[in-house]
């Protein structure tokens, strides 16, 4: 099976290498990863994430601080962004952050203001010098139209996808823009160094809908969600926001994996 784009698709159920936490805990008579012979592998990553998530954030910021520390060992990895949308039939006007907590979540404002500090402090920890700015007046948006994007750029490089990701994520959780507005998604886009004409035009004709539409249901089906979804070699699975260290020693596990 092929996604529309033609990138590589994953077939199947997943096979969670690390379904919680007490997984990743090394057997005592397990050699040492560090201590064996070293290792050249190119890990194939799908990360599965909408723009609105600081999870999202978190987990990627920890996920590139381990991949920079594996690289040292042999070990890289080819990312690719994946569409999950936390809330596809929010309408085009957003709701604001507080209201949409409690009433997903049934969390009192109290409780939303200290869960967004909790991640914003992690977001620090994960991403030095990402500026996380939520607030009691923040909102959260539809995020089909930059899935479309983020789409178009992945068709162009994974450097080109990877940059439009960091500005679509400074774009809502920096800035505040409003993520459902063509000319703030034009705007990321060219901050990303992409060609901001081409996506206006992108956004103005529906292009990669369709594309879209079946990526994200194709993770939904394979039994995703939540994210972020770190789906590893389209067999492993890491869930959630995890520190740089989590994902380092599952990646060099799965790595040293036939």
């Amino acid at each position: 099976m092929r996604f529309p784009d033609g990138n590589r698709g994953v077939p199947g159920p997943l096979v969670p290498l690390v379904p919680s936490l007490v997984s990743l805990v090394m057997k005592q008579d397990d050699p040492d990863p560090q201590e064996t012979a070293p290792m050249t592998r190119t890990l194939h990553i799908d990360f599965v994430s909408d723009v609105v998530c600081p999870w999202c954030v978190v987990g990627l910021g920890g996920l590139e601080a381990a991949l920079a520390v594996l690289e040292g060992e042999g070990i890289t990895a080819e990312v690719h962004f994946r569409p999950f949308e936390l809330n596809p039939q929010m309408p085009p006007e957003g709701e604001n952050i507080v209201d949409h907590i409690g009433r997903k979540y049934g969390s009192t404002p109290e409780q939303s203001a200290k869960n967004r500090a909790m991640i914003t402090e992690r977001a620090a920890e994960a991403w030095p010098g990402f500026d996380m700015r939520m607030g009691p007046d923040s909102r959260i948006w539809n995020t089909f139209d930059a899935h479309r994007l983020l789409h178009w750029a992945g068709t162009i490089g994974r450097a080109e996808q990877r940059a439009l990701k960091e500005a679509l994520f400074v774009a809502h959780f920096t800035e505040g823009r409003r993520l459902t507005d063509a000319g703030v998604l034009a705007d990321a886009a060219a901050a990303a160094g992409l060609p901001r004409a081409r996506a206006v035009e992108v956004l103005a004709d529906d292009l990669y809908a369709a594309e879209v539409r079946a990526e994200a249901a194709l993770w939904v089906s394979r039994g995703i969600t939540g994210v972020p979804a770190v789906v590893v070699e389209g067999k492993w699975l890491i869930s959630g926001g995890q520190p740089a260290g989590v994902f380092e020693e599952a990646l060099r596990r799965m790595a040293a994996e036939p």
